[in-house]
């Protein structure tokens, strides 16, 4: 599987090939073997690849894989003149022409074919020689998880950790290039779990399911123009391949443990996938130290200012599972009609029992304050699930490029939430201050429905049009019931529940304009427009909640301009993006199950609305590569939480409130670098850095709230080292750092995390072995926030456990073919992709 991903399209000639290189006709068929050699080690190259054409043609008809001793056999070629091409990452395409066989002599062995390592490649900007862990393209940055031994035995949430210009904070938030405004698909389509639970999702995605990360910073007019940051597109393990093929997988730790299958099936113009994962983690302890403290001044004579403190040490055991599973099923009718038809699956949830000791001091101002303690105890069950279906269908036509893409898809989420929280009081005083004791049940669903149409015409070789249309139909319903258990009943509260029905519809069209200019310039001008509807009704029968809608139009053009000079690209990017707020920015319900900090979404929120430039640098030297880029991001309708005091009239309790506000505006400007060197053929050193300004400027009311006035500068960080050593033995470490992110109240935590990983390949290559270790010198990370506002002030240390030691195995059988990305016959395969709405990567379920 060494240098799988430069060839993935000769099986699907497979139909033809009998018929050109044997099969039907009548007559002797013969064979043509060898062995493909290194011209300066002098050693075979294996997963080399040979393809045959006609003599002086320029499709190929049918292709191999070398084996172990870089030997390989094409069988059942008839009598004539054949053209015979070895391709090999980082060697330039060798062709040997003519080849002749003959009735007489139907069997041709051309010995020993020698080829030479280039250090560049001529038709693509990527990473050259061995398949590199990052790759570096015009359009992104491709992180291959699979060639990274120390993803082994993790979730998702830990892969994306160690994608350039990505960070995950503690709650699984993902960001990119500090932006949590990011749309995360996966094989470039959304998932309806992920609508609304992001960060449980990605925790029950076995690592070993995922081929590679794409990240696109700069998304052109064909992409939905949701997410600010840009796209990160997680693409599971699926192969084109003819034949049977599969493999299985697994891994134990002190962490957690997973398991993964796949099995391929792949003959003439049917294909058959599935693929099923899943990991569990073993119970893991965090310890939260936590305070707020509220300031009141008052003007009217007689009273008196308060300095109220609420603080709370708090620990929370977590055990979490999850698993997901695929199909898919594709036919091609003929060389220009093809269907597939794919269902996903996923299950995940996690169990949490906590304790916390608390205290309430009223007025610290006052002589001798009154101190009340109590101590609670609480239990959270969460589950969550779904399935995706999609169904695409592609007509092409004899110009090649030219085809219709029709696309629909139907994803359906779940999440069900289930809690009990009981409060003691420390001492006599404190039970008219302790919180009731609450039960809550939290059912949500989300229903999405969406039609694609794209069209794609090659007008001439230096110019393509591509247009297309959209409409995505979305219908989330959530029911939050909550009640007060007394003398062993569950009596139901109205205060605190609530029932909550959204609908957001989304009708979309574009156009892009690509033109290959002279002199080596590339030009491409795009246009979208999107029109978003939104109902929600909010129904709770103490509070005063009201229907509400919001209709507006968004207009999104987007530009690339580009430049090769032999090894060098240049590039400028200019986009347009818009940021949805989500049903939980929306909901206006007050959601009082947290008793010293509420929680209310605001129905009047508009979208962010994001405008980027952006000049990229990449270059490549041998095996070495370095990208850079500069960009400029102004953000309009900038949306923050506002954490403010809140005096509760109907519980008579002072408490602090969350809200979402349009809060202003923020310029920033930031750098990005990736770099990958080979200062010995066995070694590989890479790095990335990410750097951005962030200086908002609130508008309005958000003034007072504003506790951080200055500039500040944000960063992630990784770097990380391999070494391929002798007898199949690998090594590979990671280190990652990211600032704490800022907002205009205060800090989110800091993160930073090292990885190492051994791992040793036999059997041929087919099965490996290996170990890592997260954090090995120290037991908890620490996730430290401070927050600052108008009259209050907060913050949270948490300590969480991520020291682990993990041992991993893999097994892969079957013997298979692979295809020729480079065919222009290959019958690519797309489907819907919603890339939009600002997400709560949260645990609470649809609508809390």
């Amino acid at each position: 599987m060494k240098q799988i991903f430069t060839f993935i399209t000769i099986l699907l000639l497979a139909t033809s090939v009998k018929a050109q290189l044997g099969g039907g006709a009548s007559g002797v068929t013969g064979r043509i073997s060898g062995a493909v050699i290194d011209s300066i080690t002098k050693k075979p190259l294996d997963y080399a690849t040979v393809s045959i054409y006609r003599s002086g043609g320029k499709a190929p008809l049918n292709g191999v894989l070398t084996d172990v001793k870089g030997g390989f056999k094409l069988n059942d070629v008839k009598a004539g003149k054949w053209k015979i091409a070895v391709s090999f990452i980082g060697y330039p395409t060798k062709y040997i022409d003519p080849v002749i066989t003959t009735p007489e002599k139907p069997d041709v062995n051309m010995g020993n074919i020698i080829v030479a390592p280039s250090g560049k490649t001529l038709k693509s900007i990527e990473v050259v020689g061995a398949k590199s862990v990052i790759e570096t393209k015009i359009d992104k940055i491709v992180y291959n998880a699979e060639k990274d031994i120390t993803s082994a035995g993790g979730n998702a949430t830990d892969v994306m950790r160690k994608v350039p210009l990505v960070s995950v904070d503690i709650n699984g938030n993902v960001a990119l290039r500090g932006d949590q405004n990011v749309r995360v698909l996966i094989n470039g389509k959304p998932s309806g779990a992920m609508a609304n639970n992001l960060a449980d999702v990605l925790k029950s995605i076995p690592a070993d399911q995922i081929k590679n990360v794409e990240v696109i910073t700069s998304p052109s007019a064909k992409y939905d123009a949701e997410g600010s940051a840009g796209i990160i597109n997680i693409v599971t393990k699926s192969k084109n391949v003819s034949g049977v093929s599969g493999s299985v997988s697994g891994g134990v730790g002190t962490r957690q443990n997973n398991g993964n299958a796949n099995l391929n099936i792949n003959q003439n113009r049917l294909s058959i996938t599935g693929n099923f994962g899943g990991n569990a983690t073993w119970p893991q302890t965090s310890n939260t130290e936590s305070g707020t403290t509220t300031f009141t001044h008052h003007t009217e004579p007689g009273k008196v200012d308060t300095l109220k403190q609420v603080g709370a040490t708090s620990s929370n055991k977590i055990t979490r599972y999850g698993y997901r599973g695929s199909g898919a099923l594709s036919y091609d009718f003929n060389n220009f009609n093809s269907f597939t038809s794919n269902i996903s699956f996923n299950q995940g949830g996690f169990k949490a029992d906590g304790g916390s000791a608390s205290f309430l001091i009223p007025n610290t101002l006052v002589t001798s304050p009154t101190r009340y303690d109590y101590n609670s105890t609480s239990n959270t069950n969460t589950t969550f699930g779904g399935f995706d279906w999609n169904n695409d269908y592609i007509r092409k036509f004899k110009k090649e490029g030219h085809q219709i893409d029709l696309a629909g898809q139907w994803s359906h989420g779940i999440t069900e939430f289930n809690s009990l929280s009981e409060y003691v009081a420390g001492n006599a005083a404190s039970s008219g201050v302790k919180p009731a004791n609450l039960k809550s049940a939290n059912n949500g669903s989300n229903n999405e429905y969406t039609i694609q149409a794209d069209y794609t015409l090659p007008v001439t070789e230096k110019f393509k049009l591509e247009a297309g249309g959209k409409t995505i139909i979305r219908k989330i319903n959530s029911v939050y019931n909550n009640y007060l258990p007394s003398a062993g009943v569950d009596i139901f509260d109205p205060k605190t529940s609530n029932v909550y029905k959204y609908d957001q519809n989304v009708y979309a069209a574009y156009t892009v304009l690509t033109f290959t200019l002279p002199k080596s310039y590339g030009l491409q001008l795009g246009s979208r427009v999107e029109n978003t509807a939104i109902t929600g009704d909010p129904q709770n029968s103490l509070q005063s909640l009201q229907p509400f809608t919001q209709n507006y139009t968004t207009y999104i053009p987007t530009l690339t301009l580009s430049k090769t000079i032999k090894d060098q690209t240049f590039k400028l990017t200019y986009t347009k993006r818009i940021q949805r707020p989500s049903l939980t920015y929306l909901n206006p319900f007050v959601n009082k199950s947290n008793a010293q900090n509420y929680t209310q979404g605001t129905p009047t929120l508009a979208p962010e609305l994001t405008q980027v430039v952006e000049l990229n640098y990449n270059t490549f030297i041998s095996s070495s590569v370095i990208n850079l880029s500069a960009y400029y991001k102004y953000t309009n309708n900038l949306i923050e939480s506002i954490v403010s005091s809140n005096i509760d009239l109907d519980n008579k309790a002072n408490t602090s409130i969350t809200n979402y506000a349009n809060v202003g505006s923020n310029k920033s400007i930031g750098a990005s670098f990736f770099g990958s060197i080979n200062p010995i053929k066995i070694v590989t050193i890479r790095g990335s850095i990410n750097a951005y300004t962030y200086k908002p400027d609130p508008s309005g009311l958000y003034v007072k709230d504003q506790s951080q006035n200055g500039t500040y500068i944000n960063y992630n960080a990784f770097l990380s080292g391999s070494v391929i050593l002798a007898s199949g033995f690998s090594a590979e470490s990671f280190v990652i750092l990211n600032s704490p992110r800022r907002t205009i109240q205060g800090t989110n935590p800091s993160f930073g995390l090292y990885i190492i990983g051994i791992k040793k390949e036999f059997w041929d290559k087919k099965a490996s072995i290996g170990v890592n270790t997260f954090s090995p010198f120290k037991e908890n990370i620490d996730f430290n926030t401070r927050i600052s506002g108008n009259g209050i002030s907060q913050f949270s240390n948490t300590a969480f456990p991520f020291r682990s030691f993990g041992v991993s195995f893999s097994y892969a059988f079957g013997k298979v073919k692979f295809a020729d990305p480079q065919d222009p016959t290959q019958k690519k395969k797309r489907g819907v992709n919603n890339d939009d709405q600002k997400q709560d990567g949260g645990s609470n379920g649809p609508g809390n």
